[in-house]
């Protein structure tokens, strides 16, 4: 994490409701008090991860969580971003529900659902979960990032690393080729060793079972904050009006996160009612909006402001268009690992 203080409680809130026990966080160069916030959280384990040579900063903390006692204790292991909320559809809604609809999965590869703007221009201090609900609808087959997953894996000791959406480096001696299925509980058809885990490309709804709601935009001043952070896994591509266009999505309306409301305020509050959390909070949301409105004064970052805000919600294309933009990018993506 790097500045995402203000929407810190409600993330570790949501998780712990469902069923999650254990945080593990890496930050760097905070300068609105998410690392201090973390330092105070109870049952998190924050790590500084400061900038070492070269490689992207995600990078560099999933090296080092790789080695962390945690994560070796650990019966399952997800890797998540702030922005990304697991939302179950399974039974009540729990981890527990997730993992009895298929007992015999080693891992589940769970398909982002995009979450936009809804036509939000300004930041607020609101749960995120309930402020922005407008998403792309349940086939899509484009924007391809819409077909990419989180993965929610067994820690059985296959595998050796962390990686952004799965863990890498099977041990040969104790990997076999495992279960793994997607949000609906359908087979992935190839294994965990051959490299990045397919989605199934058919038109056919992947989040039966449960999905990742992935809400990567915030409003328009959010996305200021993220244009003017950069990627943590890709520092030198620039985020801008492509990356809008194609995760502001609103096709359809999508509550389904709330069936878990309950549990999540009632530690929500209980976290609010930390004077100490409390404050660091308000500190985060003072800087937040001190910053977007830093931003604004700056002449690119104004243009892509009004830009934005002039741009609706992305809708779906037609679906023979779909299957022909995600074809070309995937023939692309081969090419690009010489694999044509």
């Amino acid at each position: 994490m790097r500045n995402e203080a203000p929407f810190v409680l409600e993330w570790v809130a949501h998780h712990r409701a469902i069923g999650f026990t254990d945080f593990l966080i890496y930050t760097n160069d905070c300068e609105d008090g998410t690392d201090r916030m973390l330092e105070h959280l109870p049952g998190v384990t924050h790590v500084p991860n400061p900038r070492k040579g070269d490689k992207p900063i995600q990078w560099q903390a999933l090296a080092r969580a790789s080695k962390h006692p945690l994560v070796a204790a650990a019966d399952w292991i997800m890797v998540a971003d702030v922005d990304e909320f697991v939302n179950i559809h399974a039974g009540e809604g729990t981890l527990a529900d997730l993992f009895s609809a298929v007992p015999e999965a080693q891992g589940f590869a769970l398909a982002w659902r995009l979450f936009g703007a809804g036509g939000q221009g300004g930041y607020a201090d609101q749960p995120v979960t309930t402020r922005f609900t407008q998403a792309a609808p349940p086939v899509m087959l484009w924007p391809f990032r819409a077909r990419c997953y989180k993965t929610l894996w067994r820690n059985d000791g296959c595998f050796a690393k962390l990686g952004v959406h799965r863990p890498k480096q099977p041990d040969p001696a104790r990997y076999a080729p495992q279960l793994w299925v997607d949000g609906s509980g359908r087979t992935l058809p190839q294994d965990i060793t051959r490299g990045m885990l397919p989605a199934i490309m058919d038109e056919t709804d992947q989040y039966a079972l449960a999905q990742v709601n992935h809400y990567a935009t915030g409003s328009a001043e959010d996305f200021l904050i993220k244009r003017w952070r950069g990627k943590p896994n890709h520092e030198a591509d620039e985020i801008g009006l492509d990356y809008w266009i194609a995760n502001n999505q609103g096709a359809v309306k999508d509550v389904s996160i709330t069936r878990t409301a309950a549990i999540r305020e009632e530690m929500l509050a209980q976290l609010r009612a930390d004077p100490t959390l409390a404050a660091l909070h308000a500190e985060a949301v003072a800087w937040r909006r001190a910053k977007i409105a830093e931003l604004l004064e700056d002449e690119a970052m104004f243009g892509v402001y009004q830009a934005i805000l002039q741009t609706g919600p992305s809708l779906p294309l037609p679906l023979p268009m779909q299957h022909a933009l995600l074809r070309h990018h995937n023939r692309l993506a081969r090419a690009r690992r010489g694999l044509e």
